[in-house]
């Protein structure tokens, strides 16, 4: 593979060759605000879920000393080892996560017969991301106003309503933007995870016994003591690791060493201390369990730390929200969604982007789900399945990676993806014990999105099948019908979806209006299986004769599509290009529901059908001004 002469800036922050070291602790704190803002805001609930969830287990030494050092281990070994010491380094140009995964293996392995297997891990993978991102706000938010309760028994009451009013609020100024809001996250969540280790060192001085549970062994002699126990509670224990997969999927924004320097550093040995501070509290006073987060620190302190709890949450809660439409622009992009409205809130950053449908949709989900539930302890029992089925598909994927593309030594990758299947798998059916207490929830919504975006993704291309099946070779076109048509002045502008044969637009009109411009150019936007697409072989053009030319625009699945911009730059067509004498033809699609056409079912026929009259125009989507649009429909059937 050549390396890109104009590499993003992502791909730039995440070779550590190109940070500077004055830019490197800048870029740390950063992460600190973003990447660590989920994982951060476990120890409010995992601990206490772990004693008092579906499973109760006494509280004990030999229990906090088994629940600990579990925690510690998974940590070690899923977020250290596994996403920063192995799954960082499989960055696609710089970026992270699930489909970025997928595009990387994807362009190294070609097609071949685990192609389609690689695509359903793919989407499986993003599918199951939206059930975090439902799950997260509501937890995060709904435990840490729970402290109130902590502060003051009376206050029960408002909790939910509270909760809620965050919620909305938060939702509601996704449309501004969050530059200005991100600059504090870093220095919020810093203040944040300070407190977590001041509060776990205040606590561990009185028991410093509780050091004990770095030894492997206190694990393993909770499950020589109850096995059965043991292995359900690591369903609530898993809690701690929530938020691991987040730093993969946003290492594209800080670099690997930067995001990887802060959780050891920093992040990891806070909440650390947090946890065994807590541990060392239950020793001593078994009957705080009931929340011992807040019940380490000292009544005059329980307030405050419910403001900065709640305002990590908050954090916590926007890393995620910015994450599904992230993870939606890039799955519009590679085709496994319609066209959506997408805004953008910075004319600096290209990544920060809203998009309506999804916040919305989010917002409404998050509220039934904190209504529906009630309380952190109930949604606990929800939170947690789809994460480690995400994170058992990246093991899968990273064992194509090691073994097809990286081809590591057979035994070295055999032992690592080995480990981690273990350690994943393990978890995933500890997991699956808590579906019947409402761990059926992000298992239907992934059901559900799996359905849509594989909807989406088989019915585009059937339609791409047919609109083929009737179209002709530019040449044959060209010594056919182009030589004697009458030809009108300036330039006309054809999107075809395929950069091979005739798009339909231009055979409709040559039919009905039987005339063709002085300059026709066929244009196709090709989405690459690379982040961002090198500027200077954006646009490729190709003259086929008689005042044809074949425009083939490259972009990659981070970046957005503006034609307009990119042809301006065109000079290869018998003089510059003018957006002001240029037609632009966009074919429109009626889609006829047919049971006879081996395709799809009819009621995904149906579906992919709503979700094409649902999707923004092409017009909206490619930023072409209106007055230069020419849209002619047609009727198919898939």
């Amino acid at each position: 593979m050549t390396k890109d002469p104009h590499p993003s800036p992502a791909a730039v922050a995440a070779s550590p060759s190109h940070i500077p070291k004055d830019r490197l602790p800048v870029l740390m704190l950063g992460a600190v605000g973003v990447v660590f803002g989920d994982i951060g805001t476990s120890p409010l609930y995992a601990l206490k879920e772990s004693f008092i969830g579906p499973h109760p287990l006494a509280v004990d030494q030999l229990h906090i000393f088994g629940v600990l050092s579990l925690i510690f281990w998974s940590l070690m070994l899923i977020v250290t080892v596994k996403y920063v010491l192995v799954a960082m380094r499989a960055d696609n140009r710089g970026e992270g996560g699930p489909f970025a995964l997928l595009a990387l293996v994807s362009r190294h392995l070609g097609a071949s017969r685990w192609s389609g297997t690689l695509i359903v891990l793919g989407v499986l993978a993003a599918s199951m991301f939206y059930g975090d991102a439902m799950l997260t706000p509501a937890i995060s938010v709904l435990s840490a106003v729970e402290g109130l309760t902590v502060v003051e028994a009376s206050l029960q009451p408002l909790v939910l309503p509270i909760a809620v009013v965050i919620l909305v609020a938060l939702f509601l100024i996704q449309s501004r933007g969050t530059a200005r809001v991100g600059a504090l996250f870093g220095p919020i969540v810093l203040v944040y995870l300070a407190t977590l280790a001041a509060l776990g060192v205040a606590n561990i001085a009185a028991h410093p016994e509780i050091i004990g549970i770095l030894n492997p062994y206190r694990a393993f002699e909770f499950f020589l003591y109850d096995t059965r126990l043991a292995f359900l509670a690591m369903g609530s224990v898993f809690l701690a690791v929530t938020g691991a997969e987040t730093l993969y999927a946003d290492m594209g924004h800080f670099g690997r060493k930067a995001v990887g320097l802060s959780w050891l550093t920093l992040a990891y040995p806070c909440l650390m201390l947090n946890y065994m501070g807590q541990g060392a509290l239950l020793l001593g006073t078994p009957e705080a369990v009931e929340n011992p987060f807040y019940l380490m620190a000292p009544e005059w302190a329980r307030l405050p730390l419910v403001l900065i709890a709640t305002a990590a949450t908050i954090i916590a809660s926007q890393a995620v929200i910015s994450g599904a439409f992230s993870v939606t622009h890039q799955a519009i992009q590679l085709g496994f969604l319609p066209r959506l409205r997408t805004l953008h809130t910075s004319e600096k950053a290209a990544g920060q982007i809203y998009i309506p449908s999804v916040n919305w949709g989010l917002l409404v989900m998050v509220l039934v789900l904190v209504l529906g539930f009630g309380e952190s302890t109930r949604l606990a029992s929800a939170y947690g399945i789809s994460v480690i089925g995400t994170m058992l598909i990246t093991t899968l994927m990273l064992g194509f990676l090691v073994f097809k593309v990286w081809r590591w030594n057979r035994w070295l990758a055999t032992g690592t993806i080995g480990l981690f299947m273990l350690v994943d798998g393990t978890y995933f059916a500890s997991n699956i014990t808590k579906i019947p207490d409402g761990g059926w929830f992000p298992l239907a919504v992934a059901a559900v999105l799996f359905t849509v975006l594989t909807t989406w993704s088989k019915g585009r291309r059937l339609m791409r099948m047919r609109l083929e099946d009737g179209g002709m070779p530019l040449p044959v076109f060209i010594k056919s019908a182009a030589a004697s048509a009458h030809r009108v002045r300036n330039t006309a502008v054809f999107m075809s979806a395929s950069p091979e044969g005739i798009p339909p637009a231009l055979l409709h009109n040559l039919k009905h209006n039987q005339v063709l411009h002085e300059r026709v150019l066929i244009l196709t936007v090709l989405i690459e299986e690379v982040p961002y697409a090198d500027p200077d072989k954006r646009l490729e053009a190709h003259d086929a004769g008689l005042g044809f030319y074949r425009l083939i625009l490259h972009y990659g699945f981070m970046e957005d599509v503006n034609i307009p911009r990119d042809l301006a730059a065109l000079n290869c067509i018998g003089g510059p290009f003018d957006m002001m004498t240029a037609s632009f033809f966009l074919g429109r699609q009626k889609l006829v529901i047919s049971a006879d056409q081996p395709g799809m079912a009819v009621w995904r026929e149906r579906l992919f059908s709503w979700m094409n009259k649902s999707s923004e125009s092409a017009m909206e989507f490619f930023k072409i001004p209106t007055n230069r649009v020419v849209e002619l429909g047609s009727q198919i059937q898939i």
